[in-house]
């Protein structure tokens, strides 16, 4: 990040400063981006959808093991030995079996809001460059600005951009 820097401030101070007047740059916050754009909302409600009867499988399960430890503790005192062994085993396979589902459950999620941010981050791309080439400019920035005054700051037009991009696939469908 340091080189980023180093690399900025040195393009700045080899320009004359009737050039670097000349330079039209822009900032675009990343995270406000992602935050509001409509893209990511509707990305996290398909994703809430599409894992949801699995998030339920995995609630069930963790409720059913509840209810087997729950009735283990409750009747030991007038079980047989074999029955509490029997009971405790069934138990250990029931948590065994959750945590397989769990661990492959979240490996899926995060592997399908990987594919949805990717998607997400291609369309930001795309509207940004689009911004470059109507507004010329010559460099945008992102991630690693401490700061950017509102002079710069054209993350309002990414946005609206991308609500414009939302509308436009909504009437596609």
């Amino acid at each position: 990040m340091r080189h980023f820097y180093l690399i900025v401030g040195l393009l700045c101070s080899l320009l004359s400063p009737a050039v670097a007047a000349e330079l039209k740059i822009g900032y675009v916050n990343a995270i406000k981006v992602m935050d509001k754009a409509p893209q990511v909302t509707k990305a996290n409600q398909r994703l809430k959808e599409e894992f949801a009867p699995r998030e339920q499988t995995l609630v069930n399960t963790r409720q059913k093991i509840r209810n087997m430890e729950e009735r283990l503790v409750k009747n030991r005192a007038v079980m047989s030995g074999s029955a509490v062994r029997r009971l405790e085993r069934e138990i250990r396979e029931e948590k065994r079996g959750f945590l397989r589902l769990q661990e492959v459950f979240q490996e899926d999620y995060n592997l399908r809001r990987k594919e949805e941010l990717d998607k997400i981050q291609k369309i930001i791309s795309k509207v940004i460059q689009d911004l470059v080439r109507r507004e010329s400019y010559d460099l945008i920035l992102s991630e690693g600005v401490i700061w950017a005054s509102e002079n710069v700051d054209v993350t309002d037009k990414v946005l609206r951009r991308l609500r414009q991009e939302d509308r436009r696939s909504r009437r596609r469908w």
